[in-house]
């Protein structure tokens, strides 16, 4: 089974992101030795933003701006990873209500007519099925229930990207209320721990 492992909080040893998307590779590790992970981490390696150069470059890129064609190639084989990839870890913080800049960059790589979608006369149709997502959402405040519900642009645009894609299976491991109160974090980092530790997330296709 192929694992694709995807970071994108900015706070380095302090991302409580990181630190479950670490926990919930490491079980899924411990319950599928075979497990093959590819690791990427999309801060260090500061992915562009998608440019209109980007998109009308054509397929072969010889004569392409090196800079440019070097840009393509790493979006191309950020999308061939996730098309290879049976199970999707994505460290998703809420920044801003949204998602950060960072992890949009990644899936406007993957957003591929042809690859990871196609339009039809009956309409979208999703050509990634199959596929299972767990993503680590990490949230200074509580958006799951209440008021603050509607400002959430982060859990449902990821359910709405990853269900346009052909993408069904999507898990999110949650960590809420992390920047009212020491007690409050260590609380909901515990909660998200123990959730990976029972393998309540885990059901992971053989």
């Amino acid at each position: 089974m192929n694992v694709l492992h995807i970071d994108s909080g900015i706070l380095g040893d302090h991302s409580v992101s990181r630190r479950l998307t670490a926990a919930l590779v490491t079980q899924i590790k411990a319950d599928r030795p075979d497990a093959k992970v590819t690791y990427r981490d999309l801060v260090s390696e500061r992915l562009p933003h998608l440019t209109g150069a980007q998109i009308m470059a054509p397929a072969d890129l010889n004569g392409v701006d090196p800079a440019l064609a070097s840009d393509i190639r790493v979006g191309r084989q950020m999308l061939e990873e996730f098309l290879a990839a049976d199970t999707i870890v994505v460290g998703a913080p809420m920044y801003n209500f949204s998602i950060p800049s960072q992890l949009k960059a990644w899936i406007d790589r993957l957003a591929v007519a042809g690859k990871t979608f196609r339009y039809t006369e009956a309409g979208p149709e999703g050509l990634a099925k199959g596929k299972r997502v767990i993503v680590a959402s990490t949230r200074g405040g509580h958006y799951s229930a209440g008021p603050a519900s509607a400002m959430d642009h982060q859990e449902s645009y990821l359910r709405t990207i990853f269900g346009f894609f052909g993408i069904t299976d999507v898990e999110f491991v949650r960590a809420e209320g992390l920047n009212l109160g020491a007690d409050q974090k260590q609380f909901a980092i515990a909660e998200a721990e123990k959730t990976i530790a029972e393998g309540n997330v885990l059901r992971l296709a053989s």
